[in-house]
């Protein structure tokens, strides 16, 4: 399936999903694909807030968006990475049964399949600004991206495998 039909698709069933995505097995330059992705989403979605926040404040805005691109595309897949592995640890603690490949799907599939809430904070952070509506689809965002991220990390480390006959 396309990986926008996946998306729309884990909106619906996340884990149904995410079950589908682990039968393909560790494949870490999949995993990595998923998560730069997700960081170029991240990364267009800061544009119109960094675009605002030039014309606002005089800065200038290719400055500011070279620190966001430097940010975002090189330092946050590092942190995504260490938190994938806090996820793995907190799991097989709490008796998960699964491997550390099935925490970073988890956490990057969520993070790329929350990304159309994330363009639309992007999109009310800069045409809106500060206020409530920018929580609003913020919140919403992270509410999505947390539901996302416990529906695969349930299915990678609890859920019994469906065996199809």
């Amino acid at each position: 399936m396309a990986i926008t039909g996946d998306i729309l698709a884990t909106y619906r069933g996340p884990r149904g999903v995410f079950a589908r995505l682990l039968t393909m097995g560790p494949r870490e330059d999949r995993f990595l694909a998923i998560l730069m992705a997700g960081c170029a989403l991240m990364f267009i979605s800061r544009m119109p807030s960094l675009a605002r926040e030039a014309h606002l404040t005089g800065q200038e805005q290719t400055i500011l968006l070279s620190n966001a691109l430097f940010g975002i595309i090189f330092v946050a897949p590092l942190a995504l990475y260490t938190l994938a592995l806090i996820a793995h640890v907190i799991a097989r603690v709490l008796r998960g049964t699964g491997e550390s490949h099935a925490a970073r799907l988890a956490l990057f599939w969520s993070f790329l399949a929350a990304s159309p809430l994330m363009l639309l904070n992007g999109l009310v952070a800069g045409m809106i600004g500060p206020g409530r509506e920018l929580t609003l689809v913020g919140g919403l965002w992270f509410t999505v991206f947390l539901w996302f991220w416990i529906s695969g990390m349930y299915q990678g480390y609890w859920a019994k495998p469906q065996v199809k006959a």
